[in-house]
């Protein structure tokens, strides 16, 4: 296990912005190297604890579900402060995964368990692939602004235009989906790494809830909550 601290990360990004409902992004300023930091000067003992526990068991759900990723999860911590509290995935330039916390998000948890089960999601978004099929869906919303663009005799442009629109369409077409996906396989990392996602879920009842938004990012709260007790009947 390593802690690093992270002062930016502009990479491609899928994961949560947890207080809030947008999804969850790095910082926008230029990206700095990951340094080592003394674990006590970057999050307090449970936090630690908590990743001792849930890293492996995350590493190990990911070769088994995905042989051909690279599960070598780094966690890092955003020690800037006035950040709003965020927790997202991502992946450096080699495709190592990246789970990335900032101080507000660790203050803001309630328990270990709640802490514990965010990670999971995290963990849960690399395991199921969802940075790259995202990126997909973009591209080919891109390519279909562009296509129909150009058949309407569309001015360069108009055709950027419409390629963005496809792209921001296609990225988040199944935004809603590989969110209850990475709740559902974050409650088994969770549970298996020994904390309650039940309690864990409870986040969740905290937050704004996003509603049932044509296109947005995340489901609403109730349907996550629904998956993590759904999945926890399952275990059981």
């Amino acid at each position: 296990m390593r802690l690093g601290l992270v002062l930016g990360l502009a990479l491609v990004v899928s994961g949560c912005e947890v207080t809030t409902v947008q999804t969850g992004k790095p910082p926008r300023n230029r990206p700095a190297p990951m340094q080592p930091a003394p674990p006590a000067s970057v999050a307090a003992k449970p936090f630690t604890e908590v990743v001792n526990r849930m890293e492996p068991v995350a590493e190990r759900m990911c070769r088994s579900r995905a042989p051909n990723a690279n599960c070598d999860y780094q966690i890092v911590v955003d020690t800037r402060p006035g950040q709003p509290a965020n927790a997202y995935q991502t992946v450096d330039k080699t495709g190592r995964p990246i789970i990335a916390f900032n101080l507000a998000l660790i203050a803001e948890v309630r328990n270990e368990d709640e802490l514990a089960f965010v990670m999971g999601h995290e963990a849960a978004h690399h395991i199921e692939g969802h940075l790259s099929r995202t990126r997909d869906t973009a591209m080919a919303g891109d390519a279909i602004g562009g296509i129909f663009g150009a058949a309407m005799g569309a001015d360069a442009n108009t055709i950027g235009v419409l390629q963005n629109i496809g792209a921001g369409f296609g990225s988040r077409i199944f935004s809603k989906d590989f969110e209850l996906e990475a709740d559902e396989l974050g409650t088994i990392i969770t549970y298996r790494a020994g904390f309650d996602p039940l309690v864990g879920a409870q986040f969740f009842t905290r937050i704004p809830d996003p509603g049932n938004q044509f296109l947005g990012t995340h489901p609403p709260n109730k349907d996550r909550i629904k998956t993590v007790r759904r999945t926890m009947a399952d275990l059981r």
